[in-house]
C-alpha cells in the first residue's frame, strides 16, 4: 500500500522591487530622517560660524538674538552669513526636490533639474536683461532669470505635449534638450558680443550663495514654498507611475495631471534656485541616489529626505569652499561638483542605485 506523502509547503513569494518596506526598513526610515535633520542643523551652525573670518559660537548666538551691537563679528553674522545660510537652505531644498522629481517623472536615473531647459531659460533671460534691457539691479536680474526659466519650461512642455501620445518622459527630455541647445547658442552669442554682459554673466554662471542680501531670500520664498508643497503632494502618484503607465492608470493615477503638476513644481523650484544662486551642479543629480540607497524607491520618503539631505550637502560644500582657499573663497558649485561626482561614481560601482 503506497504511503501518502504530504504536499510540500508552497514556496515563499519572492520580494518584489518597490514593494512594501520590511519592518527593519520601516523603522530605519524615521531614524534616517531624524539623523538628516540633525546634520542639517549642524551644517547651518557651521555656515554661520565658519568662514574666512572665524566667529565664536557664543557670538553667533548673541548676534542671532540681536545683541553684540557694534561688533564686527555680529555684523558679519547678521548681514552676510544669515542671508547666505537661509538662501543655501531653500536652494538646497529646491535642487534636491527638483532632481528627485525629474528622475521619477522621466524614469531616468541621470535626469537633473536642467532637463526641462530651466537652467538654459534662466541664463538666456539673464543675458537679455543685461545686454539688451540694460538692467543692473540684482533683484531685477533674479526676477528676469525666474521669468525666463518659467517661460522656457512652458515652451518645453508644450513641445513635448504636441502630437499623438501627449507629454511622455522621452518627448519632454528631447524637447528640453533641443530648446537648451538653441538657448545655449543665443546666450553664447550675447556673452561674446558684449563685454559688460560677459562680466555680469560669468559670476552668475559659476553658481554661488555669496553676495546676496536677505531681500533675495524673501523674494524667492513664495516660489520655494509653493513648489515644495506641490512636489510633496505628488509622491503617491509618482509611486504609481513608477510601475508603468498602464499600471499607474489602474491604480488611479492621472498621468497628464501628475506630469503637469510635477513639471510645474520643478519649474518653480529649479527656476527660483537657479535665478537666485546660479546653476549649481550635481546636488539635484546625486542626492536622490543617496536617499534611495538608504530608504528605497518610495517617493513618500525620497522627496522629504531629499528636502533635508540636499541643503545639508549644499551648506557643507559652501563652508568647505570658504576655508580651503582662505582668505579667498571657492564657489559652492565647484565644491559640489568635486564632491558629487566621486559619490555618484562610487554608488554606481557598488550597484546601489535603487530602482526609481
Amino acid at each position: 500500500m503506497p504511503t501518502s506523502t504530504s504536499a510540500p509547503p508552497p514556496a515563499a513569494a519572492p520580494a518584489t522591487r518597490g514593494g512594501p518596506p520590511t519592518g527593519r526598513r520601516r523603522l530605519a526610515r524615521p531614524a534616517v530622517l531624524l539623523l538628516a535633520l540633525a546634520l542639517l542643523v549642524v551644517a547651518a551652525v557651521l555656515s554661520l560660524a565658519v568662514g574666512s573670518r572665524e566667529v565664536p559660537l557664543g557670538t553667533v548666538v548673541e548676534a542671532l538674538r540681536g545683541g553684540a551691537a557694534g561688533s564686527q563679528d555680529a555684523l558679519v553674522v547678521r548681514e552676510l552669513r544669515v542671508p547666505r545660510t537661509l538662501l543655501g537652505i531653500v536652494v538646497g531644498v529646491a535642487l534636491g526636490l527638483s532632481g528627485a522629481l525629474m528622475q521619477a517623472l522621466t524614469r531616468n536615473p541621470l535626469a537633473d533639474p536642467g532637463l526641462l531647459g530651466v537652467n538654459s531659460g534662466a541664463a538666456a533671460a539673464m543675458v537679455t536683461a543685461v545686454g539688451v534691457l540694460g538692467l543692473t539691479s540684482r533683484l531685477q536680474l533674479v526676477w528676469a532669470a525666474m521669468l525666463g526659466a518659467a517661460v522656457v519650461a512652458v515652451v518645453v512642455y508644450l513641445l513635448g505635449a504636441s502630437g499623438r501620445g501627449g507629454a511622455t518622459p522621452v518627448r519632454l527630455a528631447l524637447a528640453g534638450t533641443a530648446v537648451s541647445a538653441a538657448l545655449y547658442a543665443y546666450t553664447s552669442a550675447q556673452v561674446l558680443l558684449d563685454a559688460r554682459t560677459f562680466d555680469r554673466f560669468r559670476f552668475w554662471r559659476v553658481g554661488s550663495l555669496a553676495g546676496h542680501d536677505v531681500a533675495v531670500f524673501w523674494q524667492m520664498l513664495p516660489f520655494f514654498a509653493v513648489g515644495t508643497a506641490l512636489a510633496l503632494t505628488q509622491a503617491r502618484a509618482l509611486n504609481a507611475l513608477a510601475l508603468g503607465e498602464d499600471s499607474g492608470r489602474a491604480l488611479g493615477a492621472h498621468l497628464t495631471r501628475t506630469r503637469v503638476l510635477t513639471a510645474l513644481a520643478v519649474t518653480l523650484l529649479c527656476g527660483a534656485a537657479t535665478a537666485a544662486a546660479g546653476p549649481i551642479a550635481f546636488v539635484g543629480l546625486a542626492v536622490p541616489h543617496l536617499v534611495r540607497a538608504l530608504t528605497g524607491p518610495d517617493q513618500r520618503w525620497v522627496l522629504p529626505l531629499s528636502c533635508v539631505a540636499a541643503p545639508t550637502l549644499l551648506l557643507l560644500g559652501d563652508v568647505l569652499g570658504r576655508v580651503v582657499v582662505r582668505p579667498g573663497e571657492l564657489e559652492v558649485s565647484i565644491v559640489t561638483a568635486l564632491l558629487g561626482a566621486p559619490v555618484l561614481v562610487a554608488l554606481v560601482r557598488r550597484r546601489r542605485l535603487a530602482q526609481l
